[in-house]
């Protein structure tokens, strides 16, 4: 398919893992991102597969906002005039997406194993916007790179791993269960870095690297394509155990960034998840 041409694939892999950065692809014209296709594909995915809720969402938000997931095919097909955000979730439970993925990921494969192994967990999401809408201030687990397919967005990213944009505790929590969505304050625009992305855009974002997204005048359709790596998975089973220090009264040290492999505090709380998991 050749979506990632060699210069791409060399900013890629001089920025990967830990530098957010500015990418391009081919996939623009791609039938299955076709606005009739994704919504053939929304009437095919699970409800828990489906979020879909007013797009003109303030950056931080406080709770998850109320779903409207009913008649969801026709929201994609008339999404020019809903007002809505749809995001549709793992959407490589169907096989054809699920090529697609495969195939994306493969093009970057080396340069992607050569840092940080193995790819585990490959997963992508297909977001379709009214114009105007927005992705609140979150963040995610994965490596993610986000493919603009139609309309335009800015993505700000900011520093993963920087407690002034996202404490310890909130990551400590997140990954013993809870939301990605993170409070917001204005005043910590000045440390992000906006991402203008149109048809052939792309953005490679770190994992655990908070970010918000505006749509602009235009339907946006975007892809991500993410993966997980065992640096990620150490880190955050590190993140579970200092939760666990810090409700006892500790103050651990927040696990160190790539590539460092924060194995001794990842492998007590895996032994800790199994012992619960014995006497459950």
């Amino acid at each position: 398919m050749n979506a990632f041409q060699d210069q791409t694939r060399f900013r890629f892999a001089n920025c990967y893992p830990e530098m957010p950065h500015a990418l391009t692809h081919g996939l623009e014209s791609h039938p299955l991102l076709e606005l009739e296709s994704l919504a053939q594909l929304a009437e095919s995915l699970p409800l828990h597969s489906i979020e879909c809720n007013s797009g003109d969402q303030p950056i931080g938000v406080d709770a998850v906002p109320e779903q409207t997931r009913d008649r969801i095919g026709e929201t994609i097909r008339n999404i020019k005039n809903e007002g809505r955000w749809v995001g549709l979730r793992n959407v490589e439970q169907d096989p054809e997406y699920a090529e697609l993925l495969a195939e994306l990921l493969d093009e970057l494969s080396d340069e992607i194993e050569g840092k940080t192994g193995p790819l585990i967990n490959l997963q992508s999401f297909i977001f379709i916007t009214s114009a105007g809408g927005v992705t609140p201030y979150h963040f995610d687990p994965e490596h993610n790179i986000l493919l603009q397919i139609r309309g335009s967005k800015v993505m700000t990213v900011f520093p993963a791993g920087d407690p002034d944009f996202a404490s310890d505790e909130l990551h400590e929590t997140y990954h013993a269960g809870g939301r990605p969505e993170l409070p917001w304050q204005p005043d910590m625009s000045a440390g992000g870095m906006d991402f203008e992305l149109g048809p052939g855009d792309a953005v490679y974002v770190p994992v655990m690297a908070p970010h918000y997204v505006r749509t602009g005048s235009e339907t946006s359709i975007s892809i991500s394509i993410t993966w997980r790596s065992k640096w990620s998975h150490a880190e955050s089973d590190a993140r579970c155990f200092n939760g666990m220090m810090r409700q006892i009264g500790m103050r651990p040290h927040a696990p160190g960034r790539w590539p460092r492999q924060n194995l001794a505090k990842a492998y007590g709380w895996r032994i800790i998840r199994r012992l619960k998991s014995m006497t459950s």
